[in-house]
C-alpha cells in the first residue's frame, strides 16, 4: 500500500470522468489498497479513484464513526440505481480544503456495485452512507460538492482560493477538515 497524493480543487483533473473498471486485477487491487490508505491518513469518510488522478469506477468509504454496524466499504463500478426523498447535509470534501457548505441529495438510495473480490452487491442506504455514496460516485463522475451548491457560494470560494495561490499558499498545501 501507498499513500497517494490527493488532488485539491481547482486541479482540472477533478472534473474528468472515471471510466468503468473492466477486469479486477492485481493493479485495480493496488489502486483500491491505496484509497484506503489514503482516506484514512487524510483523514477522510471516503475517497474515489478520480481524487487521486486515477480514472477508474473505485470508491472506499467508512462511515462507522456515525454508523457503528458497517465498516469499511470498498466499490467497484458503483452506480445509483434508485434515489428517493430529499436531505440537507453539511459536507467537507478532501480535495475542497478549509470550506464547508450544505448539499441536497437523496435521503435515501440503492447502489449497485462490484467488491474487490467480484462479488456484485447492493446498498440500500440512508443517511450519511446515502450522503457519502453520492459524494463519491459524484467524484467518479467530475462533480464535486461544490457543483451542488449556489452560484454565489461557488464563485465565493473561487475567490478565496484564488486568493490563496496568489498569496503563495496554494490548496495542496493546506489541510482539509475531516472529510466525506
Amino acid at each position: 500500500m501507498a499513500l497517494r497524493r490527493i488532488l485539491k480543487f481547482p486541479d482540472p483533473e477533478l472534473k474528468q470522468l472515471a471510466q468503468p473498471v473492466q477486469n479486477i486485477d492485481g493493479q485495480l487491487q493496488q489502486l483500491v489498497s491505496d484509497l484506503v490508505e489514503t482516506m484514512y491518513a487524510a483523514p477522510g469518510l471516503g475517497l474515489a479513484a478520480t481524487q487521486v488522478g486515477s480514472l477508474e469506477r473505485a470508491v472506499v468509504l467508512d462511515v462507522r464513526e456515525a454508523e457503528p454496524k458497517l465498516g469499511l466499504i470498498k466499490l467497484i463500478n458503483p452506480v445509483i440505481v434508485q434515489a428517493e426523498g430529499s436531505i440537507v447535509w453539511e459536507e467537507a470534501c478532501l480535495s475542497v480544503v478549509d470550506y464547508t457548505a450544505e448539499v441536497r441529495r437523496a435521503a435515501h438510495v440503492l447502489v449497485k456495485a462490484w467488491t474487490p473480490e467480484e462479488k456484485e452487491i447492493e446498498i440500500d442506504a440512508e443517511g450519511l452512507l446515502a450522503v457519502a455514496l453520492q459524494h463519491e460516485i459524484d467524484h467518479l463522475d467530475g462533480k464535486l460538492f461544490i457543483d451542488r451548491i449556489s452560484r454565489l457560494k461557488r464563485d465565493l470560494y473561487r475567490r478565496r482560493v484564488r486568493k490563496w495561490i496568489r498569496d503563495g499558499v496554494p490548496p495542496e498545501s493546506r489541510k482539509a477538515a475531516a472529510s466525506i
